[in-house]
């Protein structure tokens, strides 16, 4: 529920404090489930051959992550965030890069410079009952581009923070990024009257953009 209070996050006790949309939020605090689906799974496995990497570096790598860590911020948390150390950078670019089946590295690299991001909107279409998801690109996504999903939501929905990875960016035809086969094999084919929510950005080296949303109904046929 919603509260009046100091700003606050974390646990105390049985309840939860958060910054909701709309203030401050206080919540029973309730043990998640543990389906032990393959994406978590697959995150588990990642953060622990990460992990195994940063005890096999010398002194001198760690030390150098150490350094570039200091002119990272955390994401800002009640107004406040710090630099990061070593470790946290290490796994933040080496987990990235694993979850892209990327060689991990041993020393830190540069942040990169980012072009501009290729799609520009979602259509959804419905052709005698043949359903596609396109994403307009007027120029290449390159190989880099991540594309993130919801599953199909209510067409009333204007926010949806639940999305899974689809894959990369397909290659434009036309103008066009065709993500309709990424997404059913995800998914499922989604249902006329439902809203779909997608998101891009970009990765390189370990480092990603922030992502950018677009979201469509699917129309009746």
């Amino acid at each position: 529920m919603k509260i009046l209070d100091i700003p606050q996050s974390g646990k105390k006790g049985l309840d939860v404090s958060m910054n909701g949309r709309y203030g401050q939020v206080r919540r029973t605090l309730v043990i998640p489930t543990n389906p032990r689906t393959a994406g978590q799974m697959t995150v588990r496995a990642n953060l622990s051959l990460v992990a195994k990497k940063w005890r096999t570096l010398t002194e001198d790598q760690r030390e150098a992550w150490n350094a570039t860590g200091n002119t990272y911020k955390s994401a800002a948390r009640l107004g406040q965030s710090g630099a990061l150390t070593g470790l946290q950078l290490f796994i933040k670019v080496n987990a990235t890069l694993a979850e892209f089946g990327q060689d991990l590295v041993d020393a830190p690299p540069s942040y990169p410079a980012f072009p501009p991001l290729a799609p520009q909107s979602l259509t959804a279409t419905n052709t005698e009952g043949v359903i596609a998801l396109k994403l307009a690109c007027p120029g290449n996504p390159g190989q880099n581009t991540i594309i993130r999903a919801s599953a199909p939501q209510s067409a009333g929905r204007s926010v949806c923070r639940d999305v899974r990875i689809l894959g990369t960016c397909p290659a434009p035809a036309a103008g066009s990024a065709d993500i309709t086969a990424l997404y059913v094999a995800k998914f499922g084919a989604p249902t006329p009257g439902t809203k779909i929510f997608v998101q891009a950005s970009q990765m390189d080296s370990g480092f990603e953009t922030i992502p950018v949303e677009f979201s469509a109904i699917v129309p009746a046929s």
